[in-house]
């Protein structure tokens, strides 16, 4: 009953074409990586408690009270800003769940679609822990993970809305190698992960407290970075492996242009973690690297949808004899 409520209204609104929804499932990817690169602009910048309470800002005032509050107004704007991002997510996220109700898409897409709200709000509680918790560094990995794994589940959406509903369902690649793909995303979680470790044991705590200082994972640096950098090794090591596999059999140019760019985007996050360590991680790389890790994630999803299309059948002209 709820449900047709909604329809109802839903039906109201204009009906997007195929290219208006393919336009806001791309918002959606940039809004999902987005505020992954927001996020690490508070930790660089030590305003992770600028907005010491949550969901209020201060006690009793959901924005800023500036120098009253004994906090840097500085960091205040920053964490404020932070939050109202959360404002735009929530709307493009809103607006794809219209757009592909409206437009009576296959349940898949639907579906797709409503991870997007669902994992907002998931993201908003997980940022209310953070700041409960006091900028705990596993609860800052937890929140960066799950900004990954939406922005994986956004480029997947967005495939998705491009393909027509009533195509059938090909896959474009051996199966041995489509679980060599499988495999390199299990390998770049696995870099991810050790990633938010190394940041929890690195300098930038999100906060400079000198009376409640943040909570640091206790465990050496050097090492954290050495095992983050072989895994990322091992996961450079299976894309061109795939690639070459790709190329072995032939396989469609889309693919293989896909697993190009991501391989070129790989090493280039590489040089961007070397240049971090020799240089005693400069707050502005920091936030390069976190959208270099968006880029990433995003970049393998790609290859991973393309490795099975759903395309429109040409049915066979019938001839009159």
């Amino acid at each position: 009953m709820l449900y047709r409520g909604f329809l109802s209204l839903v039906d109201r609104l204009p009906f997007p074409s195929p290219a208006a929804q393919r336009v806001i499932a791309f918002i959606v990817i940039l809004t999902q990586g987005g505020i992954a690169v927001t996020g690490s602009v508070v930790r660089v910048t030590a305003s992770g408690l600028g907005c010491p309470t949550w969901p209020q800002c201060f006690p009793g005032s959901f924005v800023p009270v500036g120098v009253s509050s004994g906090v840097q107004t500085l960091h205040q704007v920053v964490e404020f800003g932070n939050r109202l991002l959360t404002f735009v997510v929530v709307l493009a996220a809103a607006a794809v769940v219209l757009a592909v109700t409206r437009a009576r898409r296959r349940r898949e897409v639907i579906g797709y679609a409503w991870l997007m709200p669902a994992g907002t709000v998931l993201q908003a509680v997980i940022g209310g822990i953070t700041v409960l918790t006091g900028l705990a560094w596993w609860t800052v990995a937890i929140h960066l993970l799950v900004s990954m794994l939406m922005v994986w589940l956004a480029v997947l959406l967005f495939v998705k809305v491009g393909e027509p509903d009533d195509g059938v369902e090909t896959q474009t690649v051996p199966q041995p190698l489509r679980w060599l793909t499988a495999l390199s995303g299990v390998a770049l979680a696995g870099v991810l992960v050790a990633g938010t470790m190394v940041t929890g044991a690195g300098p930038h705590a999100g906060d400079k407290s000198a009376e409640d200082p943040v909570p640091r994972l206790e465990l050496d640096i050097t090492t954290l970075v050495h095992l983050h950098a072989e895994m990322l090794v091992g996961y450079l090591a299976l894309l061109i492996g795939l690639a070459f596999g790709l190329y072995a059999v032939a396989a469609p140019a889309a693919v293989k242009k896909r697993l190009l760019v991501l391989i070129g985007l790989v090493v280039a996050q590489a040089l961007v973690g070397v240049v971090q360590y020799f240089t005693d991680v400069p707050a502005a790389l920091v936030a390069i690297h976190v959208a270099g890790a968006g880029v990433c994630t995003a970049a393998t999803a790609a290859v991973w949808a393309a490795g099975r299309v759903r395309e429109t059948v040409q049915q066979p002209v019938k001839v009159a004899v």
